[in-house]
This record gives C-alpha cells, structure tokens and sequence, in this order.
C-alpha cells in the first residue's frame, strides 16, 4: 500500500537553510518515491496564531510555495494548497476541539515555550493551535507525518483525539497516523551560536543562510560563521562536545548526503578554514540554483496562484467527503 503523507509549512517568509534541510529536502525525496502519495500544505490558518500583515502573509504564502518547486517538489505529483481555502480544516478544528481535553493540551511543551511568562496574553488560537494540526491531518487519512523531535508531541495529541473520536462514536474513520521521523539534520542551529535554532526571527542575518541569498553572501556568512580554536574534529565523541563544529559539520554532510562519520573522517585534523571553503561550495552549489528559481517564480505570480488553485480542488474534493462523514457520525 503506498504511504499517504501529509505536512505542513508556516509561509513566515524568507525561508533559511534550516528550513530546507530540517524539513522540505526530506519532502522532495518523499515526493520524488512512487510509493507515497504527498500533500504539502502551507499553513496559513496556522500563522495567524501570531500578529501578521496581511499584504506580507499573502506574499509569503506565495513565496513557500515559490520555495517547494524551486526545492524540487513536483506540483503535478504531489498536492500543494493552502490551508485558509479549504473550510473543513477550521470546521474540523471545532469539531476536534470537542474531543480533545484541557489537559491534553496544557501538557504541550511549544505553548510553554512560545507564549513564554505572560500565557494570560497569549491568543487561544496559540494554545489550541494543536487542535487545528489533527484536523489538517485527520482529514486526508494520512498514514505518515515528516515530524521533527520538536512536533512529535503534536502528533501523539492527534493519535489521542482520532483515537477518542472513534471510541465515543464506535466506529473506525479515524486513522492514527504514524511519524516519519528525520533522525539527522533535522535541527539545523544558528551560525553564530551552536546552542540556538537557526531563525528568522534572530536579529542578526549572519546567523543563517536564507534561500534567497546570493553567493557572496553565503561564502561571507560561512566565513564569519562561529567556531572554536581547535582543528576539524577527529570523532563523534569530540564532535558532540563542540556544538558549532558540529552543526556546520551537519550542514556539509546534509547537502552532500555523507553520514556525520564520513565527513569527520574526510576533514580529521584540518583547519577549519580549509573545511569552510568546501562548505562554501556546497551551500552555493546548492543554494543558488535554489535561489535564482524562487526569484524567477516570484516574477510568475499567476503561475503560483493557478498552483494553489488546482490543489486547493484536490484539497477540497478529499476533505469535503472527510467532513461530510465526520457529520454523519457526530449526528449533524
């Protein structure tokens, strides 16, 4: 049976190589296998969850869109659409809310982390955002989900709630979807402190590559890019005490599909200078093909809308019968 795969996107615009490599390089290999069936959401009911501007939240949905395709994603295979046209998410998402518990949802360590000291202020679409993350995967009976370490738990809280659904109701129609973990290179760290996510929100752009960056950018921002006094590490014990050798390490052998031990072994003892010339390499490589076709699909506005257009209908057509089901059993 061919895996059904579903993932979603944030458009927070200007996508960076953390988000290449921790997430969207797996779905172009995901969408390049003949035996998974995909559909790539862009998550804009999601977004919302923190203030956006409107104009920019439309240029950004486009500009993630723009990033799928020039990563390699095949709209044609794959489905691609955006989160906000199809109503059964947000009508889901209620019905959803019903099942799930309080405490489900107070045991989620993001919330904590994202509305930090003062929860009182933070929407409840922030705190039920979750909810609404089942529902996008419910709908379309996905059998596997591409999560990080950091989403897992989101995960488990959509087993709990399909699972609850089908034994309040008794019946079957919610599958329990499994996580397709990535297990490397799945947290790509800032440039310039080993210990924190590469961001868009850090205020310095020299602590990640953005996909839209030139090259001379990207060869300036791995020159600049933090190390420590030592040489190219020679083993994995070394390398997990080092957490900047080690993420730039990660970086290099993500791109150039080597496992952390091969290129440990490839640059043991070397000056680092010498090992962020070939990173260089790659990134440009590998980025600036990237780059140039995000930029020419951007000048292609009508070509991304029709995109959006025709996933959206396949969207719609699986999820309406989903929703339509969903009301039988809850008696609507």
């Amino acid at each position: 049976m061919k895996k059904k795969i579903f993932s979603g996107v944030q458009p927070t615009g200007n996508l960076h190589l953390g988000n290449y490599l921790g997430a969207i390089k797996n779905f172009v290999e995901l969408n390049n296998d003949d035996n998974n069936d995909c559909i790539f959401c862009v998550v804009d009911l999601h977004a919302i969850t923190v203030n956006q501007e409107p104009s920019e939240l439309k240029n950004n949905i486009r500009e993630t869109v723009a990033t799928f395709i020039a990563s390699g994603i095949n709209p044609k295979k794959s489905i691609i659409f955006n989160q906000s046209q199809v109503s059964a998410h947000s009508e889901a998402a209620w019905i959803f809310s019903c099942v799930a518990r309080m405490g489900w949802l107070n045991r989620m360590t993001q919330f904590k982390e994202k509305a930090g000291k003062d929860k009182e202020k933070a929407s409840i679409g922030l705190y039920s955002y979750p909810v609404l993350m089942a529902a996008d995967i419910l709908l379309y009976d996905a059998t596997h989900v591409p999560v990080g370490d950091d989403q897992r738990q989101h995960l488990e809280l959509c087993r709990d709630i399909a699972q609850k659904f089908n034994n309040d109701y008794k019946v079957d129609e919610l599958k329990l979807p499994e996580p397709l973990i990535q297990k490397e290179f799945s947290r790509i760290m800032s440039l310039k402190d080993g210990s924190k996510k590469m961001s868009k929100s850090d205020s310095s752009d020299l602590s990640r590559i953005n996909l839209t960056d030139e090259k001379d950018q990207i060869i300036n921002k791995i020159k600049k890019a933090k190390t420590d006094p030592l040489q190219m590490p020679s083993s994995i014990e070394e390398l997990e005490k080092r957490p900047e050798a080690k993420n730039l390490i990660g970086i290099f052998s993500s791109l150039s599909d080597l496992t952390i031990e091969n290129t440990v072994k490839e640059f043991s003892g070397k000056d680092f200078s010498k090992f962020k010339d070939h990173l260089s390499q790659v990134l440009v490589d590998k980025i600036i093909p990237i780059s140039k076709e995000i930029k020419k699909l951007l000048n292609e506005i009508s070509y991304i809308d029709e995109i959006l257009f025709e996933g959206c209908k396949k969207a719609e057509d699986i999820a309406s019968k989903k929703i339509k089901k969903i009301h039988e059993i809850v008696g609507f």
